[in-house]
């Protein structure tokens, strides 16, 4: 503390670029030092210090030489940074001892030199810095608490501090001796009479970041949260707090954001002790974290709480013991135990209170995730068990990552509040008639009375488009305006707009397109709502025709092929329910004689058609399920109906047509051996429902028979 301290020590540095109010806001190095020790009690001054740093990167903007009056040449001949470090040390530590003192604090003129160069770059050197450097004080806020009326403190500067105590400027040419000589007076006037001035402002830079609990009741100013982007899908906690080394972060003020699947997605919002801290942040926008440089931005309390607020008492007491390192585990199996987890981890890295240091994630149900946390008591084991990444626990290899408290809060949050089936990918399936059918959603029609928008900026919103459309506007059907979303559920760059009639479609396509919003030009298409829904399969759609959706597998169908049959809600599956809807017009049935083989159960198209926000341009094609446990249940459809189909398709299909009318799921089987009976395909079945007296539910056919009866569509189960 200064106020303990028996001396000063006045520094100063500057960098390769820009210096002054700008220092280490475009990540140069330092290339000069310059200190002088000042003895409190005898007001005594010791020697000035000036030395020269050689940088990594041998390289003066002109600003730089321009203001320093260095050259290349006078950098080349100087020592590293870490050899000026250590000289500045031993040259302190001797001055100090050779006045019979025992301490020293460092007086700045400014916080950047220590906050946003000394530091950050001694962080990605990997240097450890003297003590000294992690408290000092600001030769400005201890004048201004000396003399009030100065001024407001960030309007200060050594000349007008200097005028106003009525001292002259000094004549010093070289840069830093000046500014250095300059505070050495400042701090001689205001500790003799009539001041007395006792330093006391001290601002410390934090050792290490504190990891802790949130809770959302808790207040957080919003003037304190930047958020950071682009950072590496590993990078922890730790990591984000290296990135901003110099400035001190909240305890537990840093979270990790995460996708829809759980994900972290580059983001992080990060929540600092006050403004001045923000702000510095803010400064080291585009600065870089290893190869990747980073974006920062200003953000809000209410963002802070809603990824690190959080209200679990399980979670409260989990994250209650300090200084643990957190990993987190994903995909165990969902019949692992504590004992098993611990085993897994093994001896080397041994987890704090044993089971007490676990944490599952699960569902509101109590079913497991596959997710845990684990508390480490020291870095090292938390290493030993970031090893045993993608090891094998039973049958399954199990992810391992560093985490944060934070992380768990959110992810607990997530689970917690999702559906009682949040695992399933998201399907492309229309909505049952639980979500009936609102008035403002178009009806499947080949009449072309919609536009088209591709190529939206993606900060566009609907006013931008009605903006777009100008006298247009008043052509738009009620709730006319659909924006599309990506799978991440951000902006796609495309709009659908229903318009009342063809011609006013028309019109519009002939005048906007190619007009300009926010310096793109925008492509506007007249198009139907059947063709609005092929493109968002993955068709494409412009003045040339259109053209339907890719299909990249030879046995599966586009996304049509998983259109809901409608069910009557009193029957609807719990899988159901939770199903996102999709705007997809199925394609109308037309089998040919040599239409591919297919393992999905044809589905007829839906009157209605429903708006997906998260769904992407390129055909869905799920993967095979592993059991019926882990994918959503879509019901078959009747057999009379698919009887109907197949009947429809070839008259020789009507001798089965009897055994497919009866009432129950239709399934069809692809690929078995020749000599396969009925016995065997009922034995395969064993554990599901069906009825094993009656065998007449079995049909084998020969290859012809397959080709004539198998409709277009079905249904992976």
């Amino acid at each position: 503390m200064a106020s303990h301290s028996d001396t000063l020590v006045v520094f100063f540095g500057a960098t390769a670029g820009a210096n002054g109010g700008k220092l280490g806001s475009d990540e140069r190095e330092i290339i000069l030092l310059v200190w002088q020790i000042v003895d409190l009690h005898e007001k005594k001054v010791g020697k000035l210090h000036r030395c020269l740093v050689k940088p990594d990167t041998l390289e003066l903007t002109d600003q730089c030489k321009e203001e320093t009056g260095l050259t290349l040449d006078d950098i080349v001949k100087a020592e590293p940074l870490d050899k000026v470090l250590q000289q500045f040390q031993q040259s302190v530590s001797s001055e100090v001892k050779c006045l019979g003192r025992s301490s020293c604090t460092l007086c700045v003129n400014s916080p950047l030199v220590i906050r946003q160069a000394l530091h950050p770059e001694a962080s990605k050197k990997n240097l450890v810095l003297p003590e000294c450097f992690f408290s000092f004080v600001d030769v400005r806020k201890e004048f201004h608490k000396c003399c009030p009326n100065a001024g407001q403190v960030q309007k200060l500067t050594l000349t007008s501090m200097l005028e106003y105590v009525g001292l002259p400027a000094v004549s010093e040419e070289m840069m830093g001796m000046r500014e250095v000589r300059s505070m050495v007076q400042l701090t001689l006037c205001m500790l003799a009479e009539p001041h007395n001035h006792k330093f006391s402002c001290v601002e410390t830079v934090k050792y290490k970041f504190d990891s802790g609990t949130c809770s959302k009741t808790e207040p957080v100013d919003s003037e304190t949260v930047i958020r950071a982007r682009g950072l590496p899908w590993q990078s922890s906690d730790q990591d984000i707090a290296r990135f901003f080394k110099g400035l001190n972060i909240a305890k537990g003020g840093v979270a990790l954001c995460l996708n829809a699947q759980g994900r972290r997605n580059g983001e992080a919002l990060v929540r600092f002790i006050n403004s001045e801290h923000r702000d510095l942040a803010l400064e080291r926008h585009k600065h870089h974290m290893g190869s990747r440089y980073i974006e920062v931005y200003k953000a809000t309390g209410e963002e802070f709480l809603k990824i690190a607020g959080g209200t679990s008492n399980e979670v409260a007491q989990f994250l209650s013991k300090e200084n643990q390192v957190i990993i987190r585990m994903r995909g165990l199996p969902f019949t692992a135990t504590p004992q098993e987890v611990l085993s897994f981890l093994g001896p080397e890295s041994p987890v704090t209170d044993g089971g007490e240091g676990l944490l599952f994630v699960k569902y509101p149900d109590g079913r497991p995730t596959g997710d845990a946390f684990v508390l480490f008591s020291c870095e090292e084991y938390a290493q030993n068990a970031l090893k045993k990444h993608k090891q094998i626990l039973g049958k399954r290899y199990i992810e391992l990552f560093r985490s944060t408290a934070a992380e768990v809060q959110q992810v607990l949050n997530r689970y917690m509040s999702t559906p009682l089936i949040p695992t399933l990918p998201p399907s492309p399936i229309v909505p049952v008639p639980v979500l009936s059918t609102p008035p403002f959603l178009p009806a499947t029609s080949s009449t072309r009375d919609c536009v088209r928008l591709r190529g939206l900026p993606y900060t566009a919103g609907i006013e931008d488009i009605l903006e777009f459309m100008g006298e247009h506007t008043v052509d738009i059907k009620p709730h006319g305006v659909h924006m599309v979303l990506n799978q991440q559920g951000r902006p796609s760059g495309d709009a659908f707009i229903q318009m009342k009639s063809p011609e006013k479609a028309f019109l519009v396509a002939q005048k906007c397109h190619k007009k300009t919003m926010k310096d793109r030009y925008v492509e506007v298409f007249q198009c139907s709502t059947e063709e609005m829904s092929i493109v968002l399969m993955g068709g494409t759609l412009n003045r040339s025709g259109l053209s339907p959706p890719p299909c990249k597998l030879p046995c599966l169908s586009p996304p049509t092929a998983y259109t809901a049959f409608p069910t009557p809600p009193a029957i609807l599956s719990e899988a159901a329910l939770y199903q996102p809807p999709l705007l997809a017009a199925p394609r109308p049935h037309q089998a040919t004689a040599h239409s591919p083989a297919h393992t999905l159960a044809y589905y007829p198209p839906q009157p209605h058609l429903y708006m997906n926000m998260n769904m992407n341009y390129t055909a869905y094609y799920p993967s095979p399920p592993v059991s019926p446990s882990t994918v959503s249940y879509f019901a078959a459809p009747p057999g009379a109906m698919a009887a109907a189909v197949a009947a429809q398709s070839h008259p020789a299909a009507a001798a089965a047509s009897s055994v497919l009318a009866q009432p129950g799921a239709l399934v069809r089987m692809q690929g078995l051996p020749y000599n396969t009976g009925v016995k065997d395909v009922l034995s395969f079945f064993q554990g599901y429902q069906y009825a094993p007296d009656e065998y007449s539910g079995v049909v084998q056919m020969n290859e012809q028979a397959r080709s004539l009866i198998q409709p277009k569509e079905w249904l992976c189960l």
